[in-house]
Formats: structure tokens, C-alpha cells, sequence
């Protein structure tokens, strides 16, 4: 005789459409009836897709195996939630006992914010801060690439996700569920949704400081942060170019619009240091670009080249009245870092671009 925990076990292999992830680890099951010669199966799906609900109501039929039953699902109508989130105890809201939980943010895309909350968590980690890093970008999921992990979470026995984990740095990114591969269409609700649920049910344990990596701009994740997630404090990256520092104007506002501190001010892309060798030019003065540089006796030179101009994140984050926290050059090295899938800080803590993230994590702990 078939009972509830055998029906249970086969819709362990019914991913949501979309998704690696089982409707059973998602919460959908929400009860399984039998009766006599009849299966019920009763599910709660949040998505107002009909299309999907289709495709999984078809997907279930296919995969239980109950010979003599007739199988029925029913999707349980869902009340739409109108009631206030209380977020005067942030425990209420995200699985873990986490101290901080602070968001690094930009105005748009394309400034390295995503290399900054990496490498900021990172060494954080490396100064022995239990933390955390939450890539909340749906749409353009990086942390896969950027840590160089493809692995799918697991679930623990109350349904939760399992953050990964790579030199004690916990991890979660949509990535991690989706596969990386195909392009994400979603509106609005759905990807707030999403983010929600990172909080709710991911299971962060302790954790000194969880990072959050925001996608660019002011959109549906910014706002549900807002409403659901007592943020400790928000870090605006930006490049030295008057385009970028207009967006930060916009996204610094809206931090404060909805009483959220903001730490500070990085600028990324703030330089970069050439070194190079002018045969002939031995305790010389050469120009380039302009700009004079003096050679060694050997020759050799060391430039430090703007690429855009000087001094764009000190005027903004004066405007804001909040700190410059950083400026981080161009590096090389940072970039190869990034694409072999392991933050500098963790392999060469000595080179000046690991010192000066570790020096950023020294301020923000002290914050």
C-alpha cells in the first residue's frame, strides 16, 4: 500500500520549471491525502504564472508512479499579504544570527561593484570575521564565475538552503540554482520574491557580517531590501567619471529615503600604475601623456596614470557627507583574480591591491 512519505520521495524529483531546485525543498507540498483509490496532492505556489503552474501540474502526473490511483493536484488559492513587515528584529526576517548585514550598491552598471563586495568580504574573511556574500544580481548572476564554484546547494532537514562555502567565506547566488546558463526573463514581483526568500530560506548560521552584492540602479531588489531587511548600512561604488558619480547621486538618495545609513564611498578604477623602461632616458625627466615622469638610473619609470580624473569619489563623498573608504586602482592582477575564480586577498595577502581591501575590511569592522 503506497503511503504519504513514497508519494513524498518521488516529488523530490520534480524540479519548479526553471529551476534545480525540488518542489519539496521549495515548500510548495503542502499536503498529500489518500483516499481510498484517489492521491491528492495540494500544492502553494506564490507565482501568478499560469503557464509554469501548467507545465508542473503536467510534470507531477508524469512522475508518480501509483498503480490503481487516480491522481489529483490542486493549486491552493494564496491571500495576498497585506500586513507590514516587522523589521525591528532582523532575526524575524533572515534565517541566521548574523550581527551586520551591510549592502554594497551602485548606480549603474559597470563600475567593478561586484569585484569590490567580493574582495571586501573576502578580507573580511581573511581578517577572521565569520561572513558572508550574497550575490542578489538575478538578472546577471556572478559569483559562480568570480569564486569559481558550479556546485548546486544542498538542504538541510527544515528546507533550507545550505550556503556554499570556499576558504570560510559563505556563499549563495542565484547562479547556484539557476545553472548560470540560460538568460533570466523575469518581472518585477518575481525577482523580489526571489530575494526574499534568499533571506528567509537560506541558512546563514553565525555570521559576523553577511555582504550584499546589489544588482545596479534602484529597483524592485533595493525596495524589498528596504521594506523587509533592516540593512545595517549600504557602500556606494562608483568610478572617478562624472556619468557614474551623477547615478550615485540617485542611489545614495534613495538609501537615504528609506533610512538606510550609508558607510561610504569606494572608488574603484581610481588609477593605474604603470612601470616601464625608456632605453637612453637614464636620470631623465620623460613626458607622457603629458605628464612628467623621472626615470632611475636604469632607466626604468613608475607612472601613476588617471584614467578618468582625479578626485571624483572625495567630491562626492564629501557632497554626502560620508567617508571615501577607498580607492582602488586597476590592477592586473586584481582582474586575473577575478577570472581564475579566487580572490586575490586569499593568495597574495602582501601585494598592495590585497592591502589595501584588507585595510578597507579593517574600517568597515570598526564602523
Amino acid at each position: 500500500m503506497i503511503n504519504k512519505n513514497q508519494i513524498l520521495h518521488q516529488l523530490k524529483s520534480v524540479n519548479y520549471p526553471g529551476f534545480n531546485r525540488d518542489i519539496v525543498s521549495f515548500g510548495m507540498v503542502k499536503e498529500i491525502l489518500i483516499d481510498h483509490k484517489t492521491i491528492t496532492i495540494m500544492l502553494s505556489i506564490s507565482s501568478q504564472n499560469e503557464e509554469k503552474k501548467a507545465q508542473l501540474i503536467q510534470e507531477i502526473d508524469k512522475t508518480i508512479v501509483a498503480d490503481g490511483f487516480e491522481i489529483k493536484i490542486k493549486v491552493l488559492d494564496r491571500p495576498v499579504e497585506t500586513k507590514e513587515v516587522d523589521t525591528s528584529n532582523k532575526h524575524q526576517n533572515v534565517e541566521g544570527n548574523i550581527t551586520k548585514i551591510i549592502a554594497v550598491a551602485s548606480g549603474k552598471g559597470g563600475v567593478g561593484k561586484s569585484t569590490i563586495a567580493l574582495n571586501l568580504a573576502a578580507a573580511l574573511t581573511s581578517n577572521g570575521h565569520k561572513t558572508g556574500l550574497l550575490d542578489l544580481d538575478i538578472y546577471g548572476p556572478s559569483l559562480p564565475l568570480t569564486m569559481g564554484i558550479q556546485g548546486n546547494p544542498e538542504v538541510d532537514e527544515n528546507q533550507k538552503i545550505i550556503p556554499l562555502e570556499k576558504h570560510n567565506l559563505k556563499l549563495m547566488s542565484f547562479g547556484f540554482i539557476s545553472g548560470n546558463k540560460a538568460p533570466v526573463v523575469w518581472r518585477g514581483p518575481l525577482v523580489a520574491k526571489m530575494t526574499e526568500q534568499f533571506f528567509k530560506d537560506v541558512n546563514w548560521g553565525n555570521l559576523d557580517f553577511l555582504i550584499l552584492d546589489l544588482p545596479p540602479g534602484t529597483g524592485d531588489v533595493q525596495l524589498t531590501l528596504s521594506q523587509k531587511i533592516p540593512l545595517d548600512g549600504a557602500i556606494i561604488v562608483t568610478t572617478p567619471n562624472d556619468i557614474a558619480l551623477t547615478d550615485v547621486r540617485k542611489g545614495a538618495d534613495m538609501f537615504k529615503k528609506v533610512d538606510t545609513e550609508l558607510l561610504g564611498v569606494i572608488e574603484n578604477m581610481s588609477y593605474m600604475e604603470i612601470s616601464g623602461e625608456a632605453p637612453g632616458n637614464k636620470n631623465s625627466n620623460i613626458v607622457i601623456n603629458g605628464q612628467k615622469v623621472t626615470t632611475n638610473e636604469d632607466g626604468k619609470f613608475n607612472l601613476k596614470f588617471e584614467l578618468f580624473k582625479h578626485g571624483g569619489g572625495q567630491t562626492e563623498s564629501t557632497r554626502l557627507d560620508i567617508p571615501l573608504l577607498a580607492e582602488v586602482p586597476y590592477s592586473h592582477k586584481l582582474m586575473e583574480s577575478i577570472d581564475n575564480g579566487e580572490p586575490i586577498v586569499f593568495y597574495d595577502k602582501e601585494s598592495p591591491i590585497s592591502q589595501i581591501f584588507l585595510q578597507l575590511a579593517k574600517k568597515i569592522a570598526s564602523l
